[in-house]
């Protein structure tokens, strides 16, 4: 890793622990988190000169406070108004904390701002680009490019979402006890979300995009580092790490994509699958079962498989027939026909997933058609999964998806 690598992971990891620090003290989710974004400039402009500080928070902190408090003083009365509000609740919260000063920086608020990023007043989108904005540390034009969105588009959502943070009067502090357990499923779904988008990314020329799966399993580390004892944060890690342990053999030279029954499973991260395998063990024996240990375990059944053929399907079929009982969803069900039809033939998996075909969250979904055409191709009806191969490749933004589907759809026409 060159030193400028390093040198981004480790702003990165400090930019939510900063924020946190200038929250406590200051109140004003915009101006803290703008004040932040400077100072990880400065850092990014300073450092590799100057050298790291010793404590590359309080310096941090210091640096980004002295920023606010420039920036509150040359404001408008309106937000200086608002600053004296939250000065009041803290007497020196208006004074820039002194260099060297490392208590500014002992706590780690990051889970707390990871929560209230994902806050229920927020739509799914908004707390996504808020959680890579704050939480990650990515700037507006880097979350812009993840998800393919001009960055005159994402600037202002990421605006309206802390606004709306300000407007419901959330608070910077952990949430209640009432409060921790739907808030810790938004905070895990947004997670699963981000590394799904960086998994198989929704459009564009490659079917990977690095930065976010990165993203998501550094993000949910930390979860898990704060939350050692909850299955469902431990699993979805392991979920995580299973399945960006076989992203190297999902493409060919040329960014092709490979399905897994036909992947080089020696090119598969090891390390990545020892860890998350022993993670969903430790997570299934200790805790109540819940929807990410039992994906998890499936990934595992995957991963353990020398060969594709060694596949324990009838596991997965079970697993994936408990899963559509405690979180059903479309996604769920077409997984299972898969995995019917490997056990039970494909006519059984095809008879399956007629049950979607009524559903609008999925009718119209291009997996939907790849995996009736894969299952009517194993039936060996070549015409229909031709026709269906061609209507997901219409359907699907992704290109490698798109190449991959009509070349398969070209082979069954010859």
């Amino acid at each position: 890793m060159s030193a400028s690598e390093r040198l981004g992971d480790l702003l990165r990891e400090q930019a939510p622990q900063v924020l946190g620090v200038l929250l406590h003290r200051y109140g004003g989710f915009e101006e803290c988190e703008d004040a932040v974004q400077e100072a990880l400039l400065a850092a990014a402009m300073r450092w590799p000169a100057e050298g790291v500080p010793e404590s590359p928070r309080s310096w941090l902190v210091t640096v980004a406070s002295r920023r606010l408090v420039d920036q509150v003083r040359s404001e408008q009365a309106r937000r200086r108004r608002e600053v004296t509000a939250a000065v009041r609740q803290a007497p020196d919260a208006g004074l820039a904390p002194a260099p060297g000063d490392e208590s500014v920086g002992d706590h780690d608020d990051t889970l707390t701002l990871l929560f209230l990023c994902c806050h229920p007043a927020l739509t799914p989108a908004s707390q996504v680009a808020l959680t890579l904005r704050a939480v990650g540390g990515l700037t507006t034009a880097e979350v812009a490019r993840a998800f393919l969105t001009p960055e005159a588009t994402m600037a202002p959502r990421i605006s309206r979402a802390k606004q709306r943070i300000k407007a419901v009067g959330a608070s910077f502090e952990t949430p209640t006890a009432q409060e921790w357990a739907g808030r810790l499923d938004a905070v895990l779904h947004v997670l699963y979300l981000i590394f799904n988008e960086g998994y198989t990314a929704g459009s564009g020329p490659d079917l990977h995009r690095g930065e976010l799966t990165a993203e998501a399993i550094r993000l949910t580390r930390m979860v898990h580092r704060s939350l050692p004892d909850d299955g469902e944060v431990a699993a979805l890690l392991a979920l995580m790490l299973l399945t960006d342990a076989r992203r190297a053999a999902r493409t060919g030279p040329d960014g092709t994509l490979i399905p897994l029954a036909e992947q080089d499973r020696s090119r598969w991260d090891a390390a990545m699958a020892e860890e998350g395998t022993a993670l969903v063990t430790g997570a299934i024996s200790a805790s109540p079962l819940g929807p990410y240990q039992l994906q998890a375990a499936i990934a595992a059944l995957h991963v353990q498989a020398p060969r594709a053929e060694d596949t324990d399907w009838e596991q997965i079929r079970i697993l994936y027939g408990i899963l559509t009982r405690i979180a059903p969803n479309p996604m769920v069900t077409l997984n299972h026909a898969v995995a019917v039809a490997m056990t039970r033939g494909p006519r059984a998996g095809l008879e399956l997933l007629e049950t979607l075909d009524g559903d609008p969250r999925i009718a119209r979904h291009h997996r939907l058609h790849a995996v009736r055409a894969h299952l009517q191709e194993l039936a060996g009806e070549y015409t229909a999964a031709r026709e269906n191969y061609l209507l997901a490749a219409r359907h699907t933004t992704s290109l490698p998806e798109q190449h991959y589907l009509l070349d398969r759809a070209g082979k069954l026409g010859r």
